[in-house]
């Protein structure tokens, strides 16, 4: 079974991606399953009566707002990045987290590397599936490479400078 890093640990990845409404058809009821905004659209009643955990694959040139209707029906979104150097699944997860309001699992997936794991972080994701062969257990350490980031992000709103003057103040 595939694995993933969620919340600093490596967990099996029990999803599975359909890409249309009739690979419904092929699996079991209480499979976990991610598919694709066009599908949630189209039948979003065949994905709501599944008894497995229900996720939502946002491609990197999808419009946010579009998914939010189906949020309170949703375990998971994964964004789609389809190369490691395609930057716009960042921005989609900043979106997400800070404008849209979505809390539940963040899920990147695609080529991603090791490198990329702790900006994943900072913009939102608390999931993420790395390029095939990457040690996911040796990545999770990327994710304490910085101890304090510069600029503010979705995990923390203040850049360094005021934190910083803020913790100051209280000596």
């Amino acid at each position: 079974m595939p694995e993933l890093i969620l919340n600093g640990a490596v967990v099996a990845d029990t999803f599975v991606r359909i890409a249309e409404v009739d690979d419904l058809a092929q699996l079991p009821v209480d499979q976990d399953v991610l598919a694709p905004l066009s599908v949630w659209q189209a039948m979003p009643e065949r994905l709501i009566d599944r008894a497995g955990r229900r996720g939502l694959l946002l491609a990197p040139d999808a419009d946010p707002t579009q998914a939010q209707p189906f949020f309170s029906r949703l375990d998971v979104i994964a964004v789609e990045f389809p190369s490691m150097v395609d930057g716009r699944g960042f921005s989609l997860a900043y979106l997400l987290r800070t404008r849209l309001g979505w809390r539940g699992e963040l899920r990147a997936v695609g080529p991603l590397l090791r490198d990329q794991l702790q900006m994943l972080a900072r913009v939102g994701f608390d999931a993420m599936s790395l390029r095939e062969g990457q040690d996911l257990h040796a990545a999770l350490s990327s994710l304490r490479d910085f101890s304090a980031p510069y600029q503010g992000s979705a995990d923390e709103a203040r850049p360094l400078f005021a934190r910083a003057s803020l913790e100051s103040s209280h000596v």
